[in-house]
């Protein structure tokens, strides 16, 4: 077996083990589709936070390719990061483009529930590796696949025929879906969104399924709705998941706030009993009721800090908190966290999410109460 081989084959077994692969076609598909073909260049992250490039000459390049680790391949919406890092060294940058951690995917592509004949939208191609796991299952002409950026369509392109699949790969606005093709039975976005897009609702074939995630900065998560009369209705699923937000969604106005919060005047100061961790750490049960209540927040660390379009903020500095802005956000975090317990402590999966073209909302199982987007 050859190196590559070798490393899927602990890659599938690894996921098995945690018990998000099962499905004997996407054991297959990942087995044999190889994800190298589709990263041969890659940002690591440095200690101090900076990018440094990973070539495939690098000693650790095809290990670091088969860990089931997220893979960052563009920084701020261009190559032009690459090419410093290329030629000075780690760069700074936001990333806007990568290859999802696998144990995700594997979720995702399992949630979909495809069967032979169904045609899948794809919205966000990044390297090319998860349309050719679609590929490899469903054949290269059920697959449709969209990106907006066309130097990173024109990349996955290449790194899809060279592994021997030909999905239809579209440029265009992912929030938009493709109408040409349409319907689809199932539809897959591998970028988060603020909202369901009406475009996806109208393109989803009644009982078609959409599998996505929320551009939520707290409790985000992954939703798998049913489609019918142009309404998704379903369950937040169980396992955490997070993707970079489709473009359009991106929350622009975060990084001057919370810069500004590092350091703002505070209007008040106290004590606080509640940890910052238990509001904006992805493995707190907490988390997720968290971000219903605290919708449209950004989130900064070291300090934690949370900000809000309104210009509310909150420092959190152990057991201290400064607060400033029209409202208390430590405060409503400390409220939600006492009505979260009194019902019940529920997680992620006690919710379901709704969407129409008019209205989207949480709601909690065997409860009235519904949180809007």
């Amino acid at each position: 077996m050859d190196p590559a081989a070798a490393l899927r084959a602990q890659l599938v077994d690894s996921m098995r083990a945690a018990g998000v692969l099962a499905d004997p076609r996407w054991v297959a598909a990942f087995r044999e589709v190889p994800r190298h073909v589709f990263l041969p260049w890659f940002f690591a992250q440095d200690p101090d936070g900076r990018w440094a490039p990973v070539t495939a000459d690098h000693p650790d390049h095809l290990a670091a390719v088969y860990r089931n680790e997220v893979r960052v391949t563009q920084l701020d919406g261009s190559d032009e990061a690459w090419e410093q890092a290329l030629a000075s060294g780690p760069v700074h940058g936001v990333p806007t483009s990568s290859s999802s951690m696998p144990s995700i995917m594997a979720i995702m592509l399992e949630a979909l529930d495809v069967a032979p004949g169904q045609t899948v939208l794809e919205v966000g191609t990044g390297t090319g590796y998860n349309a050719a796991l679609l590929s490899h299952v469903l054949g290269s002409s059920a697959v449709t696949s969209v990106d907006v950026d066309a130097a990173v369509l024109g990349r996955a392109e290449g790194r899809l025929r060279a592994a021997g699949y030909a999905p239809v790969c579209v440029v265009g606005d992912g929030e938009q879906g493709y109408a040409p093709r349409a319907p689809y039975a199932r539809l897959l976005g591998t970028c988060a969104v603020s909202r369901i897009p009406a475009a996806w609702l109208r393109q989803v074939a009644p009982g078609g399924l959409i599998v996505t995630t929320l551009n939520r900065v707290i409790g985000a998560g992954l939703v798998r709705l049913v489609v019918r009369d142009g309404v998704g209705v379903g369950r937040v699923l169980a396992e955490d998941g997070r993707f970079m937000p489709l473009r359009a969604h991106r929350q622009t106005w975060a990084e001057e706030a919370l810069v500004a919060s590092l350091d703002a005047r505070a209007d008040t100061s106290r004590p606080t009993l509640l940890p910052a961790r238990a509001v904006v750490h992805a493995t707190s049960g907490f988390e997720f009721f968290a971000g219903l209540e605290l919708a449209g927040v950004a989130v900064g660390l070291d300090p934690a800090r949370l900000v809000h379009p309104d210009g509310s903020w909150v420092r959190h500095r152990g057991a201290v908190v400064d607060q400033g802005g029209p409202r208390e956000l430590w405060t409503l975090a400390e409220e939600a966290h006492r009505r979260w317990r009194a019902l019940g402590r529920p997680g992620r999966r006690h919710f379901t999410f709704t969407a129409s073209e008019e209205s989207q909302y949480f709601a909690l199982d065997g409860s009235s109460l519904t949180w809007p987007l």
